[in-house]
């Protein structure tokens, strides 16, 4: 399953989570390490899910960029 990851800056580290599995939360120093820590993260979530016979959580949200210019006052 492919889901999808936020990642936000704090103050001192990184935090990720996804928001198609509420409760899955990871820290780390660096964008990079977090997204692994997430991944095993989700990995280990999902497993669990299966063996105690839940649904998978479907992915359903998607993420998109969109540039904008300001605007320069008169």
């Amino acid at each position: 399953m492919r889901y999808l990851i936020v990642i936000e800056k704090g103050p001192t580290s990184y935090g990720a989570y996804s928001p198609d599995v509420p409760g899955c939360y990871a820290v780390g120093d660096t964008p990079e390490e977090v997204t692994a820590l997430l991944r095993e993260a989700l990995e280990g979530h999902v497993e669990l899910m299966r063996a105690d016979g839940d649904p998978l959580p479907e992915p359903a949200h998607q993420a998109a960029y969109v540039e904008v210019n300001p605007r320069i006052p008169a």
